[in-house]
């Protein structure tokens, strides 16, 4: 019977994409069509974080001006 908790391997740590470690959690509200179409993503987390930085960004560079 193979373990159910997975491999050594399944337990270790994950590889980051970025620099800093993702320690924090943050939760807001949707639409369920805007929930359905982040879910069909590869990877919606990463997608999430890429386009929240991009607003930040944008907005970061129309402050600066």
């Amino acid at each position: 019977m193979p373990n159910p908790r997975g491999t050594p391997e399944n337990l270790e740590p994950g590889q980051r994409k970025g620099d800093e470690p993702l320690t924090a959690n943050l939760s807001f509200r949707v639409t369920e069509k805007m929930k359905e179409e982040v879910k069909a993503k590869d990877d919606p987390a990463e997608f999430c974080r890429r386009a929240i930085q991009k607003a930040i960004d944008e907005e970061n560079q129309n402050t600066e001006v």
